[in-house]
């Protein structure tokens, strides 16, 4: 089982690590280093590993950092729904064919998420005066959850 967990591990994205080590921070509340983000985790991994995941999330706009002692410090940048939000324009700004990008996302959806997703969209479009959607072509129908 032991062995099983390694493989498990090592077949993780630096996504997933990524994730977890933004899910830390945000709850942690106070600035972290590689070395205490390392320690907090519930795993084994490499100083290196972390430090390299760390500064990736900096480079993305999701941490921020500054000196402390001979290391560096973390910190979120928002909460963890902004830094998810971040994430998710980021992955649509990759297809140049946002559309079917989006589409294909809400044809994924489960009925309650598109329910909550068509009331945040009235809500949205009420509360800038008309009724159009937020790309101004009318798609939003107004249905509430």
């Amino acid at each position: 089982m032991a062995g099983e967990e390694v493989d498990m591990e090592q077949r993780r994205g630096y996504g997933d690590l990524g994730q977890e080590i933004l899910t830390m921070i945000g709850r942690a509340g106070t600035p972290m280093t590689p070395a205490q983000a390392r320690d907090t985790l519930y795993r084994q991994l490499a100083y290196t590993t972390v430090m390299t995941v760390m500064a990736r999330l900096h480079d993305q706009g999701l941490l921020t950092r500054k000196r402390a002692g001979r290391a560096l410090a973390y910190t979120i940048l928002g909460d963890p729904a902004m830094v998810t939000a971040q994430r998710m324009r980021r992955l649509l700004d990759i297809d140049q064919d946002r559309a079917e990008v989006l589409a294909r996302f809400v044809a994924g959806l489960n009925a309650d998420d598109e329910r909550l997703l068509r009331g945040l969209l009235h809500r949205i479009t009420a509360g800038r005066g008309n009724s159009t959607s937020a790309d101004g072509h009318g798609s939003c129908t107004g249905e509430q959850p």
